[in-house]
């Protein structure tokens, strides 16, 4: 899987960060790409990225600011046009992300050639889809805000092929069934796939959270994260400051990492107040503290695999 940001910068765009968006790749799950947040001008950040837009088939919204939402009349436009003619798309978030979308397609008289399902949150969500579940809570940012959590599938056991060869089961198609289902049969005789394959591997935790500042719901998504995505609009300075506003300081960030044992955390919604060297400065001083768990801010374009 791979995540790639379009857009890192917190309220409004500067000219080396563009507001909110971040793209997760499910390969090698499916074929798809979801969306989170859709900042003003996202679609034309995707135009210098290898994803196409046909391949987006969900959209998640963390909340209705408009850093995070202005730029999906365009981009839903564009996909019809750009292979999503026909292809359904499913876009979850607030209350009103519905009305927001279909006025401004009525009012600009445009039109597109697939179908939107909507999924309006109330309070949580727990939503399942190929393999994946989906869970959103409410966060603490002034208006309602959700923080996402992605749980991909599980990975079926390796096939055990000394094993199945000491039935008599040499290699060939039957080992794909043998895979994906619990029994098998052979020679007359019906067997526990579960005795001939390794167990199955847990797949990664994915957290993506909206504006907020520190509130219980937060452990709730970031637990045991492989990889968490947060704002940090505020990365020094007073703490106070950031909280004040309904958002997160870069201590914040940290201790939701420790609390919740996070892997790695990629840190986005960056105050356009820091020029780009001014974040690799204040980044290479945060390292070099003992107690600093893994983390980077990231630009935009930057992509994590894992």
């Amino acid at each position: 899987m791979e995540i790639t940001f379009f857009g890192t910068s917190a309220g409004l765009p500067t000219k080396e960060r563009n507001t909110q968006a971040i793209a997760l790749n499910l390969e090698p799950y499916s074929n798809n790409v979801w969306l989170f947040d859709v900042g003003e001008g996202t679609q034309h950040q995707i135009l210098h990225h290898s994803i196409k837009l046909g391949k987006v088939d969900h959209i998640f919204i963390t909340h209705m600011h408009g850093d995070h939402i202005f730029g999906l009349p365009g981009l839903l436009t564009s996909r019809s046009f750009q292979g999503g003619e026909g292809k359904p798309l499913t876009v979850v978030g607030p209350k009103g992300i519905q009305q927001f979308i279909e006025t401004a397609l009525q009012l600009s008289e445009s039109r597109l050639n697939y179908p939107i399902t909507y999924i309006e949150i109330e309070e949580q969500l727990n939503y399942h889809h190929n393999g994946f579940n989906v869970n959103a809570h409410l966060l603490n940012h002034g208006i309602t805000s959700y923080g996402y959590r992605i749980e991909a599938p599980y990975t079926p056991g390796k096939i055990d092929v000394q094993a199945l060869k000491d039935i008599g089961l040499e290699p060939g198609p039957k080992y794909q069934d043998i895979k994906i289902n619990e029994t098998f049969e052979h020679n007359g005789l019906i067997y526990d796939s579960n005795q001939f394959k390794g167990d199955a591997v847990k797949g990664p935790v994915i957290a993506i959270f909206g504006d907020t500042m520190p509130c219980k719901n937060e452990l709730l998504i970031a637990q045991d994260a492989t990889v968490m995505v947060h704002e940090s609009t505020y990365i020094e300075g007073d703490k106070m400051l950031a909280n004040n506003y309904h958002h997160s300081h870069i201590d914040d960030v940290f201790d939701l990492i420790d609390e919740a044992q996070v892997e790695y955390s990629l840190i986005t919604h960056i105050s356009n107040r820091y020029t780009k060297e001014e974040v690799e400065t204040i980044s290479q001083s945060l390292k070099s503290r003992d107690t600093t768990p893994p983390f980077m801010f990231v630009n935009d374009f930057d992509s994590w695999s894992f």
